[in-house]
């Protein structure tokens, strides 16, 4: 684990500094819901993508209308949170945030079983310590040119802010937001305040002009600046220093590495609901999503193609 610690931060310092003519981003965005383009009036595969997830919906393809429809109705039972029989707009996009985020559960079930070390369900900050720092705890004199005090201690305050009951216990939940903080609403202060550590060169607490280029672009001998260095410099001036004072602070910064922008899954939401909400209640019963089937998932429609299907259950 040491190692790919290692890794992971030795590739942050080479995106930075070896290749200094392509820009490096700090922006944290979301992750489209589908890279197909929207159009309902060929398809529903963008809809189909946003509701379930790339790999999800490519498997629903290949599945009968009467198989598809099955499955959805577990599905719509999974969305019904309160379990009043309907799915109004609000549980259909937290549903379909969790199938945005799906890899990032994912990477997390993957990575749990490396520190869970006593196989109780739960990771303390002292079993990810341990694993992490396992080698740099035996022998603090190693030779090395990280500053292994330095990131343990800064791996220790986010996971105090993870951490929301404040065991030092980590459940799934928490540790998500310990390592994927920039998706989680009490984390954003955290990511804002690593962010401004690594940039902010003359500890004054602020991102000036030259901070923020710099974070970016290494200027080397002889080399003519590049052209997308001269827009870094006028997006500074007119979109991140919003009080013009020369600097970014703490809520500057924010808004520059978390915007918050148009909430795609919000939208892709109330399309769904107004694609079948048959009795205009503004919600939907699982009839009139299954009636609807087609528009949220997919499904092998043709005689060919269940053929295939069944034969290939042989």
């Amino acid at each position: 684990m040491i190692r790919a610690l290692l890794m992971c931060f030795a590739l942050c310092v080479v995106s930075g500094s070896s290749k200094p003519t392509e820009s490096k981003s700090r922006v944290r965005d979301e992750e489209p819901l589908s890279h197909i383009e929207h159009d309902d009036s060929k398809n529903y595969d963008y809809d189909h993508e946003a509701f379930l997830g790339e790999n999800e919906a490519k498997a629903f393809d290949q599945l009968t209308p009467e198989e598809s429809k099955q499955r959805l109705a577990i599905i719509v039972d999974k969305i019904d949170s309160n379990k009043d029989g309907f799915i109004t707009e609000e549980e259909l996009k937290v549903w379909i945030k969790r199938a945005q985020k799906k890899h990032i559960y994912d990477s997390v079930e993957h990575q749990w079983k490396d520190f869970d070390m006593n196989n109780d369900g739960k990771i303390s900050w002292d079993e990810y310590k341990n694993v992490t720092y396992g080698s740099y705890l035996e022998d603090p004199q190693m030779d090395t040119e990280y500053n292994y005090s330095h990131m343990m201690s800064r791996d220790e305050r986010r996971f105090t802010v993870a951490d929301t009951n404040g065991d030092l216990i980590a459940d799934k939940k928490e540790f998500t937001a310990f390592l994927h903080p920039e998706d989680h609403e009490h984390m954003k202060d955290i990511v804002v305040q690593e962010t401004m550590e690594d940039i902010d060169k003359n500890g004054d607490g602020f991102i000036d002009l030259m901070e923020y280029i710099g974070d970016m672009y290494t200027s080397e001998d002889g080399e003519d600046e590049p052209e997308w260095v001269a827009t870094e410099r006028q997006q500074f001036s007119e979109f991140r220093d919003k009080n013009n004072d020369g600097k970014m602070d703490k809520e500057e910064t924010l808004d520059w590495i978390l915007p918050s922008d148009y909430d795609h899954a919000e939208a892709e939401a109330k399309h769904l609901v107004h694609e079948s909400d048959a009795n205009q209640d503004g919600k939907l019963t699982k009839n009139e999503i299954l009636d609807k089937y087609d528009v949220f998932v997919g499904s092998q429609v043709t005689d060919f193609g269940e053929a295939l299907l069944r034969h290939d259950e042989f």
